[in-house]
């Protein structure tokens, strides 16, 4: 057991942010696994972020963990994640992150991500008094150079997304598509704003669905790091039935492939039996897998 200050904050100062990148940097190498998710690196990164909680463990002057929490509104959850440094884990720095989470809570559910299913974290989460409610899988496929362009479906037209001009159109499809998913569901102009602003953001790259001068699909797709991503397939509800989901994941692994792209990856939930075998028909294979942990 070693002992680690702890401390929590609303923001952090510049200085303090560097730390925590570089703390995940250094995870990530060790794990294979990056232990922040995408939009708790965007809170990270945002000062003017609101309901964000962060706890960070400190040995002297070093950052040996950090753990960040995003409230929900009203009574909604708050949903955390964390990581601690490769050479101080099992020494209980993990569970005082956790447990500063579950305090700055104030009584309202705690949920953790686990990126990786690491087993130090699945018995981090069971000894803290969670249990596991959901799974997200990582899948992969080669671009071989075998897909080719769909054939949209009849009434329906395909274009890209013009920044500004889509926002408010795509905000409220993305709504509809994700009324039951509690990440994707909720993303706010400032949410949209912010991955637009993103290094890796490309228009030519985000796919829109048409139907008498409505948006009905869409398929935005993201490359970093050389690595293509179907990043988010959305479809109306009123729109289901017309094989737009697949006639849009094929058309946004089109362009990747065009790109010269080897690999491309996705996140699907575990339970989505419909689109886990749409994958699995486009040639993906689970690679990896999150979970999602809940206490209270």
């Amino acid at each position: 057991m070693s002992s680690s200050d702890i401390s929590v904050a609303d923001h952090l100062e510049p200085d303090d942010i560097a730390d925590v990148d570089r703390l995940v940097g250094r995870a990530t190498t060790a794990d294979g696994v990056a232990p922040l998710n995408e939009q708790s690196l965007l809170r990270l990164h945002d000062p003017e972020a609101r309901g964000v909680r962060h706890v960070r463990a400190t040995s002297g002057a070093e950052l040996i963990g950090y753990a960040i929490g995003e409230l929900g509104p009203g009574d909604e959850p708050l949903t955390v994640e964390c990581v601690v440094a490769s050479d101080h884990r099992r020494r209980g720095v993990g569970g005082q992150l956790v447990a500063a989470m579950i305090a700055e809570a104030g009584g309202r559910r705690t949920l953790a991500w686990a990126h990786g299913d690491l087993p130090g974290s699945a018995e981090l989460a069971t000894s803290s008094g969670f249990e596991r409610i959901r799974i997200l899988l990582r899948m992969e496929a080669t671009l071989d150079g075998s897909f080719e362009a769909p054939t949209a479906p009849d009434g329906v037209v395909f274009r890209t997304y013009r920044p500004g001009r889509d926002d408010a159109a795509w905000l409220a499809l993305n709504a509809r598509a994700f009324a039951n998913h509690p990440e994707q569901g909720s993303m706010t102009q400032r949410d949209l704003d912010q991955r637009v602003a993103s290094d890796w953001f490309d228009s030519d790259g985000f796919f829109l669905a048409e139907r008498d001068g409505e948006l009905i699909g869409f398929h935005w797709t993201k490359v970093a790091d050389g690595v293509g991503e179907v990043y988010v397939v959305g479809v109306d509800p009123d729109a289901q039935g017309l094989g737009l989901g697949s006639a849009l994941t094929r058309l946004g692994l089109v362009h990747l492939q065009g790109r010269g792209l080897r690999t491309v990856d996705l996140y699907v939930e575990g339970d989505n039996e419909p689109a886990l075998a749409v994958y699995r028909r486009l040639g993906f294979a689970e690679a990896a897998r999150d979970v999602m942990y809940a206490r209270g």
